[in-house]
């Protein structure tokens, strides 16, 4: 992964919220198996500073199980890098916010309505974001 600085949490919350418009990010992981970098095209929504996705293939999709093997990630948004450690948060108080985060941004959800399928089943994950990587 990419050298950086470590801003204030405070900095790394005002950088991501600069981008949290955009529609899509890069999510850059570490293959499981063969050690090199991958790169996918996901939908995300930033909240504080965590990027969160919704996995629809659940653990089946790669891009999931490379972050189970190496929690190591890089998150590209409108030209900026952030890095941090992937967390599934299945189970805990995160997994609504995910859900309603991403159910908002791209299927228009908001309060009392019920969840899409998709919103509802996919797996949460988030990458934690530590540090904010100067190109």
């Amino acid at each position: 992964m990419s050298g950086g600085h470590e801003p204030a949490p405070s900095e790394v919350r005002r950088r991501l919220a600069e981008v949290a418009d955009a529609s899509v990010c890069d999510l850059r992981s570490v293959g499981r198996v063969s050690g090199a970098m991958h790169t996918v095209e996901l939908w995300f929504a930033a909240d504080e500073d965590r990027v969160a996705f919704l996995a629809g293939g659940r653990e089946r999709a790669a891009w999931v199980r490379n972050l189970q093997a190496t929690a190591e990630a890089e998150v590209l948004i409108g030209g900026r890098i952030f890095a941090g450690r992937a967390a599934f948060p299945e189970g805990t108080d995160r997994e609504p916010v995910v859900r309603r985060l991403l159910a908002a941004k791209y299927q228009g959800w908001s309060e009392g309505r019920r969840l899409s399928s998709w919103a509802a089943g996919s797996l949460p994950v988030e990458v934690v974001v530590e540090r904010v990587v100067d190109r």
